[in-house]
């Protein structure tokens, strides 16, 4: 990978589960024309997509920032949704606020910001009720 910076930015629709997955799928194909280690993608891109996901299942949408360096990947997800009330709950496993509808259609398991602090390296969740929630995921490519 080169000594330059990449950045990508997405508008992430509501509710939208068509177009759902299609941020974090753009990142992994640039990191994999970028020559990223293919571990390294797989982290990031089940990460993002955590994020990306709850965005549409809770949030109203939000967008996507995304930095790409030759020592890290850094993912911003912002939205202007409800907000978490409690993240310390929200970061138990199995613990969701999705619809029945959602999890009919086979999502929110409350596995997602789990799921996000498991497969980064550093995760940050900044997040207000009635505002809304902004998540930072960082994977490190030389860890």
């Amino acid at each position: 990978m080169s000594d330059s910076t990449v950045k990508l930015h997405y508008d992430i629709d509501a509710e939208d589960f068509t177009t759902a997955g299609e941020a974090s799928s753009g990142v992994k194909k640039t990191l994999t024309r970028l020559g990223v280690n293919p571990e390294l993608i797989k982290r990031i891109s089940i990460a993002m997509y955590e994020a990306e996901i709850n965005a549409v299942i809770h949030a109203n949408g939000g967008f996507a920032d995304v930095e790409i360096t030759p020592e890290m990947v850094k993912v911003v997800i912002s939205d202007n949704g409800p907000g978490i009330p409690c993240v310390e709950d929200a970061m138990k496993p199995g613990w969701s606020t999705a619809s029945n509808l959602v999890r009919e259609m086979g999502f929110g398991a409350g596995m997602g910001l789990p799921n996000m602090k498991r497969y980064t390296d550093e995760m940050y969740v900044e997040s207000e009720v009635g505002v809304g929630t902004k998540i930072t995921l960082i994977v490190y490519m030389n860890r």
